[in-house]
């Protein structure tokens, strides 16, 4: 009986995380199919940037900017001609605890690079991971 249960609540574990994940997260548009990073996993900074005028995202892809924040560049994408350009980044500064670590994407015209770090960079192919919503 005991192993009835536990086989009852790992399958309820199971449906309930299925259907939280369905419900909060979503595969989007691939925004390019090339990014330029510092690495071939994209985990060191190629620079900082600071942000010229507010950024108010339009999905979980994004992330908010304010004037004046320093933002953390981690890639950025090649555009296919005619596209947007957008970086991937994440807010720095202890007076934005709360947006520090999350990392999103956001138009490369709101920003001034004012410190590249790696001037050495690689071109690597986006998957739809790097436009995935949670």
């Amino acid at each position: 009986m005991n192993m009835d249960k536990s086989l009852g609540l790992i399958f309820l574990w199971i449906c309930v995380g299925f259907v939280c994940f369905g419900t909060h997260a979503a595969l989007m548009e691939k925004l390019a199919d090339f990014k330029i990073c510092a690495d071939k996993d994209c985990s060191y900074v190629l620079s900082m940037a600071k942000v010229l005028e507010d950024y108010v995202a339009s999905d979980c892809r994004y992330i908010n900017l304010r004037r004046g924040q320093m933002i953390y560049v981690f890639s950025k994408l090649k555009p296919a001609e005619g596209a947007g350009v957008f970086w991937s980044g994440s807010v720095y500064g202890e007076r934005y605890v709360d947006q520090m670590g999350v990392i999103g994407y956001f138009p490369s015209n709101h920003v001034n690079e004012t410190h590249v770090f790696q001037k050495k960079t690689v071109e690597i192919p986006t998957t739809d991971m790097d436009f995935f919503c949670a």
